[in-house]
Protein backbone atom coordinates (compact mmCIF):
# COMPACT_ATOMS: atom_id res chain seq x y z
CA UNK A 1 0.00 0.00 0.00
CA UNK A 2 2.58 2.23 1.34
CA UNK A 3 3.86 1.94 -3.07
CA UNK A 4 0.27 3.95 -4.07
CA UNK A 5 -0.42 7.74 -3.94
CA UNK A 6 -2.60 8.57 -0.89
CA UNK A 7 -5.28 9.52 -3.07
CA UNK A 8 -5.50 5.91 -4.23
CA UNK A 9 -5.67 3.80 -0.66
CA UNK A 10 -8.57 2.42 -0.47
CA UNK A 11 -9.03 3.53 2.81
CA UNK A 12 -8.62 7.35 1.73
CA UNK A 13 -11.06 6.20 -1.50
CA UNK A 14 -13.81 5.47 1.03
CA UNK A 15 -13.30 8.37 2.99
CA UNK A 16 -13.13 10.75 0.20
CA UNK A 17 -15.26 9.19 -2.22
CA UNK A 18 -17.47 7.44 0.27
CA UNK A 19 -17.85 3.41 0.61
CA UNK A 20 -20.62 3.53 -2.80
CA UNK A 21 -17.90 4.61 -4.68
CA UNK A 22 -15.35 2.53 -4.28
CA UNK A 23 -14.98 -1.25 -5.85
CA UNK A 24 -15.68 -5.15 -4.55
CA UNK A 25 -11.86 -5.16 -4.66
CA UNK A 26 -11.15 -2.28 -2.68
CA UNK A 27 -13.82 -2.86 0.28
CA UNK A 28 -12.54 -6.56 -0.05
CA UNK A 29 -8.66 -5.22 0.24
CA UNK A 30 -10.13 -2.70 3.85
CA UNK A 31 -11.52 -6.11 5.43
CA UNK A 32 -8.41 -7.92 4.74
CA UNK A 33 -5.79 -5.20 5.62
CA UNK A 34 -2.79 -6.77 4.10
CA UNK A 35 -1.25 -8.75 1.58
CA UNK A 36 1.72 -10.99 1.87
CA UNK A 37 4.83 -11.03 0.78
CA UNK A 38 4.33 -11.98 -2.38
CA UNK A 39 1.31 -9.86 -3.51
CA UNK A 40 0.15 -6.85 -1.82
CA UNK A 41 -3.62 -6.71 -0.44
CA UNK A 42 -5.12 -5.28 -3.79
CA UNK A 43 -3.77 -8.59 -5.83
CA UNK A 44 -4.91 -10.89 -2.78
CA UNK A 45 -8.50 -9.33 -2.95
CA UNK A 46 -8.42 -9.92 -6.94
CA UNK A 47 -7.29 -13.26 -6.06
CA UNK A 48 -10.27 -14.18 -4.10
CA UNK A 49 -12.82 -12.47 -5.67
CA UNK A 50 -11.48 -14.28 -8.72
CA UNK A 51 -11.41 -17.61 -6.72
CA UNK A 52 -15.45 -17.38 -6.18
CA UNK A 53 -16.06 -16.14 -9.21
CA UNK A 54 -16.96 -12.86 -7.44
CA UNK A 55 -18.68 -11.32 -4.89
CA UNK A 56 -21.90 -12.39 -5.03
CA UNK A 57 -20.48 -16.63 -4.30
CA UNK A 58 -18.68 -15.25 -1.07
CA UNK A 59 -22.30 -15.40 0.83
CA UNK A 60 -21.52 -18.93 1.17
CA UNK A 61 -17.38 -19.05 1.80
CA UNK A 62 -16.91 -20.94 4.92
CA UNK A 63 -13.84 -20.08 7.14
CA UNK A 64 -12.11 -23.09 5.90
CA UNK A 65 -12.32 -22.99 2.52
CA UNK A 66 -10.54 -19.12 2.69
CA UNK A 67 -8.10 -20.36 4.71
CA UNK A 68 -7.40 -22.97 1.84
CA UNK A 69 -6.56 -20.08 -0.24
CA UNK A 70 -2.75 -18.86 -0.34
CA UNK A 71 -2.62 -15.36 1.58
CA UNK A 72 -5.64 -15.85 3.58
CA UNK A 73 -5.43 -16.67 7.32
CA UNK A 74 -7.94 -17.51 9.73
CA UNK A 75 -7.69 -13.81 11.31
CA UNK A 76 -8.24 -12.26 7.53
CA UNK A 77 -11.02 -15.32 7.32
CA UNK A 78 -12.77 -14.21 10.04
CA UNK A 79 -13.02 -10.53 9.20
CA UNK A 80 -14.28 -11.14 5.59
CA UNK A 81 -17.05 -13.31 7.37
CA UNK A 82 -18.03 -11.19 10.41
CA UNK A 83 -18.42 -7.92 7.26
CA UNK A 84 -21.05 -10.82 5.62
CA UNK A 85 -22.57 -11.55 8.97
CA UNK A 86 -22.64 -7.70 9.73
CA UNK A 87 -24.21 -6.79 6.89
CA UNK A 88 -26.84 -9.57 6.77
CA UNK A 89 -28.19 -8.24 10.13
CA UNK A 90 -28.45 -5.11 9.21
CA UNK A 91 -30.66 -5.66 5.92
CA UNK A 92 -32.60 -8.24 7.93
CA UNK A 93 -33.09 -5.85 10.69
CA UNK A 94 -36.62 -4.51 10.84
CA UNK A 95 -37.39 -1.53 12.50
CA UNK A 96 -39.95 -1.79 15.23
CA UNK A 97 -43.09 -1.34 13.15
CA UNK A 98 -45.37 -4.65 13.04
CA UNK A 99 -45.35 -5.61 9.25
CA UNK A 100 -48.83 -6.49 8.02
CA UNK A 101 -49.23 -9.16 5.45
CA UNK A 102 -52.03 -8.26 2.70
CA UNK A 103 -51.54 -11.21 0.54
CA UNK A 104 -49.06 -14.47 -0.29
CA UNK A 105 -46.82 -12.26 -1.73
CA UNK A 106 -45.76 -10.11 1.27
CA UNK A 107 -45.25 -13.63 3.25
CA UNK A 108 -42.90 -14.58 0.54
CA UNK A 109 -41.54 -11.49 0.17
CA UNK A 110 -41.01 -11.28 4.43
CA UNK A 111 -39.04 -14.60 4.25
CA UNK A 112 -37.46 -14.69 0.46
CA UNK A 113 -34.38 -13.39 1.49
CA UNK A 114 -33.52 -15.26 4.17
CA UNK A 115 -34.25 -18.74 3.27
CA UNK A 116 -33.77 -18.63 -0.58
CA UNK A 117 -29.96 -19.25 -0.49
CA UNK A 118 -30.72 -22.00 2.50
CA UNK A 119 -29.15 -25.33 2.01
CA UNK A 120 -31.39 -27.59 3.70
CA UNK A 121 -34.98 -27.30 3.86
CA UNK A 122 -36.92 -25.31 6.71
CA UNK A 123 -40.40 -24.98 7.46
CA UNK A 124 -40.91 -21.31 8.98
CA UNK A 125 -44.16 -20.13 10.35
CA UNK A 126 -45.21 -16.69 10.74
CA UNK A 127 -47.60 -15.98 13.23
CA UNK A 128 -50.28 -12.91 12.96
CA UNK A 129 -52.76 -10.89 14.57
CA UNK A 130 -56.10 -10.23 13.87
CA UNK A 131 -55.33 -7.26 11.74
CA UNK A 132 -52.57 -9.73 10.05
CA UNK A 133 -49.57 -8.02 11.91
CA UNK A 134 -47.01 -9.98 12.63
CA UNK A 135 -46.42 -10.82 16.05
CA UNK A 136 -43.79 -13.90 15.39
CA UNK A 137 -41.97 -16.10 13.32
CA UNK A 138 -40.41 -19.09 13.74
CA UNK A 139 -38.40 -22.02 12.01
CA UNK A 140 -40.09 -24.79 13.07
CA UNK A 141 -37.91 -27.60 11.46
CA UNK A 142 -34.59 -28.10 9.70
CA UNK A 143 -34.54 -30.69 7.26
CA UNK A 144 -31.80 -32.55 5.20
CA UNK A 145 -31.04 -31.12 1.97
CA UNK A 146 -35.03 -32.19 0.14
CA UNK A 147 -37.02 -34.02 2.72
CA UNK A 148 -38.43 -32.36 6.18
CA UNK A 149 -41.17 -33.68 8.08
CA UNK A 150 -43.51 -31.54 10.84
CA UNK A 151 -45.61 -32.42 12.89
CA UNK A 152 -49.06 -30.32 13.19
CA UNK A 153 -49.04 -30.16 16.95
CA UNK A 154 -45.45 -28.28 16.89
CA UNK A 155 -47.08 -25.60 14.51
CA UNK A 156 -50.16 -25.19 16.40
CA UNK A 157 -48.47 -25.05 19.50
CA UNK A 158 -46.46 -22.21 19.29
CA UNK A 159 -49.69 -20.33 17.44
CA UNK A 160 -51.50 -20.98 20.61
CA UNK A 161 -48.98 -20.16 22.73
CA UNK A 162 -48.67 -16.62 21.18
CA UNK A 163 -52.33 -15.89 20.04
CA UNK A 164 -52.06 -15.56 16.65
CA UNK A 165 -54.93 -15.26 14.72
CA UNK A 166 -53.95 -16.84 11.98
CA UNK A 167 -50.46 -18.63 10.41
CA UNK A 168 -48.61 -18.58 7.24
CA UNK A 169 -46.62 -21.53 6.64
CA UNK A 170 -43.32 -21.73 4.46
CA UNK A 171 -41.40 -24.43 3.39
CA UNK A 172 -38.26 -23.83 0.96
CA UNK A 173 -36.47 -26.08 -1.63
CA UNK A 174 -32.69 -25.34 -1.96
CA UNK A 175 -33.63 -23.32 -4.94
CA UNK A 176 -36.47 -21.00 -3.60
CA UNK A 177 -38.96 -21.05 -1.10
CA UNK A 178 -43.11 -21.69 -1.87
CA UNK A 179 -45.49 -20.64 0.63
CA UNK A 180 -48.62 -23.30 1.09
CA UNK A 181 -50.95 -20.85 2.54
CA UNK A 182 -52.69 -19.09 5.48
CA UNK A 183 -54.57 -20.83 8.05
CA UNK A 184 -56.86 -18.93 10.41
Amino acid sequence: MKELPRQDRPRERLIEHGPENVSNQELLAILLGTGTRQENVFQLAEKVLQNWQGIHNLQDVTIEELTNLNGIGTVKAVNVLAAREFGKRIFAYRNNEKVVIRSPEDGANYLMEDMCRLKQEHFVVIFLDTKNQIIHRQTIFIGSLNASIVHPREVFREAVKRSAASIICAHNHPSGVRLYGVLH
